[in-house]
C-alpha cells in the first residue's frame, strides 16, 4: 500500500502548480477560494430491463464499479413499483459511486488518459453537456474500456453515467478548469 502521505495523484499536483494559477490569471479572481475546484465525481450504471429479469445483474453492475473506482459501490433500488416496466418498490436496478479527494483526481486521470482514448471512434466529449451550474455529464456506451476489467470475464457490458461536480459558478468557468485538465472537447 502506498504511504498516503508522500503520495498524491498526478492531477491534484497538476491542480495546485499549473491549473490554479492559469484560472486565477484567465478570469482575474482576486482570492485563491474563487477558483473553481473538482468536488466530487458520480460514476452511476443503470441495469435496466436485465436488472429486472435477473435480480443478480445489479449485484455484477455495482462489483464492476467497485473493480474501476477502488471504492464499494452501492446498488441503487427503486422507489416506487412501475407495473409497465415490471418494477417493484425496493427492487435492485444499478450501482453508483461517489469519489472525492484522491480517488476522484485518479479516476479523472485514468478516464482522460486511459479510457476515453480506447472508445470506438472517439471524435471528443460534447462541448455542451454542461447543467447551467458548472457540472458537466456525459456517458459511456461501454464500461470496458477501462482497463480494470477483464474483458473474458464479463457477463454483460453496460453503460454508465459520469457526472463531474465542480464549484464553478458558471458553465464558462467549469469548462476552463476541465479543459486544464485535458478534457478532449469536440467543441
Amino acid at each position: 500500500m502506498l504511504d498516503t502521505e508522500t503520495y498524491l495523484p498526478r492531477l491534484k499536483i497538476e491542480f495546485r502548480e499549473r491549473v490554479k494559477p492559469a484560472l486565477k490569471e484567465e478570469f482575474g479572481y482576486s482570492n485563491d477560494m474563487m477558483i473553481p475546484r473538482l468536488d466530487k465525481i458520480v460514476l452511476n450504471i443503470g441495469a435496466g430491463t436485465e436488472a429486472v429479469k435477473d435480480s443478480k445483474k445489479a449485484k455484477s453492475a455495482a462489483d464492476d464499479l467497485t473493480t474501476i473506482t477502488g471504492q464499494r459501490a452501492v446498488i441503487t433500488k427503486a422507489k416506487k413499483s412501475i407495473a409497465g416496466f415490471r418494477v417493484r418498490e425496493e427492487m435492485p436496478l444499478g450501482a453508483k459511486v461517489t469519489l472525492r479527494g484522491d480517488r476522484m483526481y485518479e479516476f479523472l486521470d485514468r478516464l482522460i488518459t486511459v479510457a476515453l482514448p480506447r472508445v470506438r471512434d472517439f471524435r471528443g466529449v460534447k462541448g455542451s453537456s454542461f447543467d447551467g451550474r458548472g457540472n458537466y455529464a456525459m456517458g459511456l456506451k461501454e464500461h470496458i474500456v477501462f482497463p480494470e476489467i477483464n474483458f473474458d470475464k464479463i457477463d454483460e457490458s453496460w453503460g454508465m453515467d459520469i457526472i463531474i461536480c465542480t464549484t464553478a459558478k458558471t458553465d464558462a468557468e467549469a469548462k476552463a478548469l476541465l479543459k486544464q485538465f485535458n478534457m478532449p472537447f469536440n467543441s
